[in-house]
């Protein structure tokens, strides 16, 4: 039909209700004077989207509804003697619910918006101004921050639950790393209560000698100087940000102090879960498998390093080495092995 000697352009609100779904619930709350109803029922009766509408006098009766069953959309009248539509847009956000609200009332937008949006409703029409299509795409633009709001909070319910998973998994690594802590302990207390066996083998029948250390698992810090312990803490901080590799020249010369103090693998393995313990749990709800991550990286090229520096001591025990004799000497010592 044309307007103003222009035709509609179908094909672009075509496009547009697109985005609206193609059915919706819509609970109508009204006063006994049913403001706004002709509003109402032109929107329903709009051929854009299949309306279900649903009517309720009164604030008790509207939420009596809406705690039973399940709206798109709640159209909301105002009038202030009977029906105070922001007094129960503010209890039903209280409440917890989150569907569109919009507003209808015979004050003008530029009096009612701010408030209604104050409130918690999605938008407020003027019953006299106010065009069923507008009320429409009001609907429309409520219903999609109503599903976005939706998504989002399923999205940092499911970041939280990422986070937490990550958290204990890393509890479990570090769990299982003082349960090796402690197997190792418990051979370490079986060769030494063999040793003791051996050097004393006189002993009352059923008596055992005494062994100071627990065959439980260690989980406190190790019998280390606090440097070396905070050296240790910086040293796992700075690789989790930097990463394998860039710390070799740190690396190294910590592992000849460990193996020049003759340091065991497991009083170092105790430490490096001690001070991860720390960190993970200085985290909170952030990420924590990068960290447990780059701290097993940590630990595993430590270990390379002193193991490399305990195979260096091992072979020059074996092989010492040997005053080698001056040019010109090879002679004399020959002769004088000769003359003996």
């Amino acid at each position: 039909m044309p307007l103003g000697g222009k035709h509609l352009d179908t094909t672009r609100c075509d496009s547009l209700w697109q985005g609206l779904p193609s059915q919706l619930r819509v609970l109508y709350v009204c006063d006994h004077q049913r403001t706004g109803r002709w509003l109402a029922d032109a929107f329903s009766a709009d051929t854009a989207v299949e309306i279900e509408l649903h009517e309720a006098v009164g604030a008790v009766a509207g939420l009596a509804r809406l705690r039973d069953e399940l709206f798109d959309v709640v159209l909301i009248a105002h009038e202030p003697d009977e029906l105070d539509a922001l007094d129960l847009v503010e209890g039903c956000r209280a409440a917890g619910a989150d569907e569109p609200l919009i507003v209808l009332g015979h004050q003008s937008e530029q009096e009612m918006a701010v408030l209604c949006y104050e409130a918690g409703a999605d938008g407020y029409v003027c019953v006299n101004t106010g065009t069923t299509r507008g009320l429409i795409w009001l609907a429309a633009k409520a219903l999609q921050r109503c599903q976005l709001l939706r998504q989002n909070r399923r999205l940092v319910q499911a970041e939280k639950q990422r986070l937490r998973r990550e958290q204990e998994e890393a509890e479990h690594v570090l769990q299982q790393q003082r349960s090796l802590i402690g197997d190792l302990e418990k051979l370490r207390i079986a060769d030494q209560f063999a040793t003791l066996l051996d050097l004393e083998p006189v002993n009352s029948p059923g008596e055992a000698p005494a062994v100071s250390a627990s065959p439980n698992v260690m989980a406190g810090p190790p019998d280390l100087p606090q440097t070396l312990i905070r050296h240790y803490r910086e040293l796992l901080r700075a690789y989790v940000i930097m990463g394998s590799g860039n710390l070799a020249a740190e690396l190294r010369p910590l592992a000849e102090i460990l193996v020049t103090a003759a340091v065991s693998p497991r009083e170092v393995m105790q430490l490096h879960v001690h001070v991860a313990a720390e960190l993970i749990h200085g985290l909170g709800l952030r990420s924590s498998r990068h960290v447990i991550t780059r701290a097993d990286l940590l630990v595993v090229e430590l270990m390379i390093h002193m193991a490399e520096a305990y195979r260096a001591r091992y072979r020059e025990v074996c092989c010492p080495p040997v005053q080698r004799l001056l040019p010109g000497m090879e002679d004399f010592v020959l002769a004088t092995q000769a003359g003996e």
